[in-house]
């Protein structure tokens, strides 16, 4: 149902149910993320009306703090979060994650709650966590992109190295390097060409 993207390196989309309409994803080695990615991974949507407020925990001494960060809708399924100051806050909001315990010292959360899109629309989320704008979209996504493709790159193998297999699916990695190249060069022209 939902997914995250830390800072470009790490995808979860295995997240804990951890009340009626909560869930959970843990996030290791929480010192070196500056962004994140929320994100429905489309195989299920939202019921009508219905949205996920997403919150942040980031554990420090004196215990858990929850923070609002935004929101996602069947209508924006996707948001993108720059959290680096939000480590160094300590604004609390009233939140439903609110009987959970601390996990590991440098590992954060994400809590998405399910709650009425009416509800959703009355709640501020904090100001430093405010969605990235285009000037800092277009600086992430060629980092995001070029990460994911030095990553695919390390799994490449010749094609003589290949050992047949009929239930995998193999792609060129010149196809995914022409995907790179158009990708941002299309970023370049109109930052906000995705959004169509």
């Amino acid at each position: 149902m939902f997914g995250v993207l830390v800072s470009g390196r790490l995808v979860q989309t295995d997240c804990q149910q951890v009340g009626e309409t909560q869930f959970l994803f843990n996030i290791p080695d929480a010192d070196n993320i500056n962004h994140i990615v929320v994100f429905m991974t489309g195989q299920t949507p939202f019921p009508t009306d219905l949205g996920g407020a997403v919150y942040f925990s980031w554990p420090n001494p004196s215990g858990t703090s929850w923070i609002l960060l935004g929101h996602i809708t069947n209508n924006k399924p996707s948001a993108i979060f720059k959290i680096t100051k939000l480590k160094e806050s300590s604004n609390d909001v009233a939140h439903p994650f609110s009987s959970l315990s601390v996990g590991p010292t440098h590992v954060a959360q994400i809590g998405i709650s399910i709650e009425p899109i009416v509800q959703l629309a009355q709640q501020t989320p904090e100001s430093i966590s405010t969605p990235l704008s285009v000037k800092s979209f277009s600086e992430f996504a060629p980092k995001m992109l070029e990460n994911f493709y030095n990553f695919a790159s390390s799994f490449a193998i010749q094609q003589s190295q290949m050992t047949p297999n009929p239930t995998e699916t193999y792609v060129p990695l010149s196809t995914l390097q022409k995907w790179f190249e158009t990708f941002q060069r299309r970023l370049e022209k109109n930052p906000d060409f995705w959004k169509q």
